[in-house]
């Protein structure tokens, strides 16, 4: 027995996020994607924020972005208290189709590189508590918006 600590499947652990930043200022990310999906499936703003833990507000400024940032729409929105909602447009789903394809491809082509860099961490790491505040404090860390308002 020794004091090491054991080893893990790094590589399994190790993820890849795409970040797409257009000419325009625009952003599409995990970030989005993540209340898209939501949205999605609750087929409302405020049911993804609530599923997603986000603001109202934070989703609301998420699709505004998203829906300025392309020719199309990629949600429609109804307002009104009774019903109302969001849902996706067919461009809308065509960007979620292509976003993930890209995620696929790149994740494929990375593969390597990620188990090589994988191969190389010290098991013994541990993210302390000051690492985590650095990293919340940062303006990367702050929820990002696909245009500037």
């Amino acid at each position: 027995m020794t004091d090491e600590p054991e080893r893990t499947d790094s590589l399994a652990e190790t993820r890849l996020e795409i970040a797409l930043h257009f000419s325009n200022g625009a952003r599409l990310g995990p970030d989005e994607l993540r209340v898209v999906a939501a949205i999605r499936k609750q087929r409302s703003i405020l049911g993804a924020s609530r599923v997603t833990a986000l603001s109202y507000r934070t989703c609301w400024l998420i699709v505004d972005a998203l829906n300025r940032a392309f020719e199309q729409p990629v949600i429609a929105t109804h307002p009104g208290r009774r019903g109302g909602g969001a849902e996706l447009t067919p461009f809308g789903e065509r960007v979620v189709a292509v976003y993930a394809s890209i995620e696929r491809r790149a994740r494929a082509q990375a593969k390597p590189a990620l188990s090589e860099i994988a191969e190389a961490l010290n098991p013994s790491f541990r993210r302390r508590a000051s690492d985590a505040a650095s990293e919340a404090a940062s303006p990367e860390a702050a929820p990002r918006r696909s245009q500037g308002s």
